[in-house]
């Protein structure tokens, strides 16, 4: 599987620079030392409608960064800057306060969104209003390729164990405001700030819609990296974190066992799998070999 090529199409949506009220989607990219990553991501925004483009620079201190920065055409995005590094929770929920548009869609700077699938899923929560958020599956390219199958309803029980949905999905804005957004329960820590906001979701009994199997929402470029390991390091002191910020959900995983669509096998294993437990050093070589068997992915 190929890494997307960014000089196919360079084509961007304009955009009103202080945001609009008839503009649907806004696209939040936060930028901390990116440099010519954050080019690429906003490059990647190509839609026929125009949208809410905003990248909160996040206290980057290195020259090139700024200089990227300050050639991103004014006409297309609008560039907000933290005055010291603050995290990028801070700059997620920055982007939110700054954007008015009724649906976002975070963008890590070093990823790359899918060309048209802004205005697609926008149209799906069009069409269902009771819906709080618009997902679909996601291709990593990188140091491995694979395509990441992302379940088709936001299951409590799923995620009282590991969390399988994205970080870039559609969000309707009135649900991440009514969650607290990224920062839901005063949990600010990434990346299991993604997690918890999706039991967030799950708590509030949101309802989210899939784009359709094999429908690729965004790519995501997997490189390890130091926040990774010490997401790792620090895995069992944080999903305790999470317990304590959703007692509810994690009280009701034997009713929502009952409810979730997984198989009977796998809802045996999620709790052997995941969970709690101290991650392993072997995990990492475990986990590389199941997806090129395609276990939780989909392979082209």
């Amino acid at each position: 599987m190929a890494a997307p090529q960014q000089g196919e199409n360079r084509r961007l949506a304009a955009m009103p620079v202080k945001g609009s009220s008839d503009l649907r989607v806004a696209v939040i990219v936060p930028c901390y030392r990116d440099g010519e990553l954050v080019v690429q991501a906003v490059a990647s925004v190509q839609e026929e409608e125009p949208v809410e483009l905003v990248v909160v620079d996040d206290g980057s201190p290195d020259d090139a960064t700024r200089a990227v920065l300050e050639a991103l055409p004014d006409d297309v995005v609008r560039v907000v800057r933290h005055d010291s590094n603050q995290g990028l929770i801070a700059a997620r929920m920055t982007g939110l306060a700054e954007t008015h548009a009724p649906y976002l869609f975070p963008l890590d700077a070093d990823d790359l969104a899918a060309p048209g699938v802004l205005t697609r899923m926008a149209d799906m929560l069009d069409r269902d209003p009771g819906a709080a958020v618009c997902f679909g599956d996601y291709e990593e390219f990188g140091s491995q390729n694979v395509v990441r199958a992302v379940p088709q309803t936001i299951d409590p029980y799923r995620l009282a164990y590991t969390n399988e949905y994205p970080v870039s999905a559609l969000f309707r804005r009135s649900a991440l405001e009514a969650v607290g957004g990224w920062r839901s329960g005063g949990f600010a820590e990434a990346p299991y700030a993604d997690w918890n906001l999706w039991i967030a979701l799950a708590e509030l009994g949101a309802r989210g819609v899939h784009l359709g199997e094999r429908q690729i929402t965004f790519h995501k470029r997997f490189h390890e990296g130091r926040m990774l390991d010490a997401a790792r390091r620090r895995h069992r002191e944080m999903y305790r974190g999470l317990k304590r910020a959703h007692p509810r959900l994690f009280d009701q995983r034997g009713e929502n066992r009952r409810s979730s669509d997984l198989s009977l096998p796998r809802k045996l294993l999620y709790p052997v799998v995941y969970g709690g437990r101290p991650r392993l050093p072997f995990e990492r070589a475990v986990k590389l070999c199941l997806d090129r068997l395609g276990v939780w992915t989909l392979r082209r």
